[in-house]
């Protein structure tokens, strides 16, 4: 005996990326800014005076990557819930991509979801982390391995809160860019080898690049069962150099610069990248001081915790390799003996 609930529907989760200067916002509902300390003091009243609401409040948890886990996502939700927060209230998402990634997250699960905006204050968040609705936060097996896909109704970007950006997190952001090039758009790299992205246009256009790249990923894939998993090149290395330095030693875009180099080193293992190509990519990583090596210490505990990642099927690890520059290929094909040379060879140097 069988009953058949038919679900079928078409959800349209369609919505603007707005690159420009932050205009006025208004709100006819309770809203709750999440943000970090270090945002707060540099940007909030910035943005304060930008939104008005029904009823408005801000929510303030501790700032890094090793801050990314239910402890904070337990102080956005108690906030919430002491707040009265029912189904038509919304979150802002203030920060850059920690922040955005346990807003998501938080918002998708409160009262089986509401909704949220991403107003990105990183280069990392702008082009990449607050685009495309990847939620989630880190444990103690790794980065992000909780989460949903829960998409933002709104992206504001405005560029002149990076003015006040480090010189390494600005870097950490560029690293987010190089990769959607390598991957995606030839013309696009070669362009970035020789841009000042401290003239204010150019890196306008950049970020305008850069989103609309992962746009048209995004739609063509919004839940990563196919081409949007090649968005994550440099990853699969990345996340398991974060996770033995236990998100401290590095920023996300530094491990995805260094994983980036384990990925192109396996391409050309492959014959599917020039070693030439490969150096490229390595000078334009260390164009904005980003780092390109990582000392490998054990490379079977490393390899064996590629199992971990979210992207890993049963017994077969997927790894994201560029084809050149400008094409990308996803294979869990990939011979162990292989990628542990690849590991040894960094290790040593």
């Amino acid at each position: 005996m069988k009953v058949k609930i038919p679900l079928k529907q078409v959800v349209d989760n369609s919505y603007d990326i707005t690159i420009d200067a932050l205009a006025s916002i208004h709100f006819d509902t309770k809203i709750a800014i999440v943000t970090n300390p270090t945002i707060a003091a540099l940007h909030l009243d910035t943005l304060l005076s930008k939104i008005t609401a029904k009823e408005l409040h801000v929510i303030t948890v501790p700032d890094g990557e090793e801050y990314k886990n239910q402890k904070s996502i337990d102080i956005i939700l108690e906030s919430m819930f002491e707040n009265r927060f029912n189904r038509k209230s919304m979150l802002i998402a203030f920060g850059g991509g920690v922040i955005g990634d346990m807003t998501g997250y938080a918002s998708s699960i409160y009262q089986r979801g509401i909704n949220f905006i991403q107003i990105p204050t990183t280069l990392l968040s702008q082009v990449d982390a607050s685009v495309g609705g990847k939620t989630g936060m880190n444990n103690k097996y790794g980065k992000n391995l909780i989460g949903a896909f829960h998409q933002p109704k709104a992206v504001y970007i405005d560029p002149t809160f990076l003015e006040t950006l480090p010189s390494r997190e600005f870097a950490a952001g560029v690293a987010e860019i190089v990769k959607m090039a390598v991957t995606f758009n030839k013309d696009f790299f070669h362009f970035l080898q020789t841009a000042d992205l401290k003239n204010p246009d150019v890196l306008r256009d950049c970020i305008k690049q850069a989103v609309q790249t992962k746009a048209n990923v995004v739609a063509q894939d919004e839940k990563e069962h196919g081409i949007r998993a090649a968005l994550n090149y440099g990853h699969t290395f990345g996340h398991v150099i974060e996770n033995e330095t236990k998100y401290k030693r590095y920023l996300h875009g530094e491990a995805v610069a260094i994983g980036m180099v384990l990925a192109n080193n396996t391409s050309v293992k492959m014959e599917l990248m020039t070693k030439e190509e490969a150096a490229q990519v390595i000078d334009l990583l260390e164009k904005y001081d980003l780092p390109t090596s990582y000392e490998i210490l054990d490379a079977d505990k490393f390899y064996e915790t590629f199992y971990l990642d979210k992207k890993s099927a049963d017994s077969k690890i997927t790894f994201i390799l560029p084809v050149g520059i400008g094409d990308v290929k996803i294979t869990d094909a990939c011979e162990k003996s292989l990628i542990l040379s690849v590991l040894d060879e960094m290790g040593a140097r």
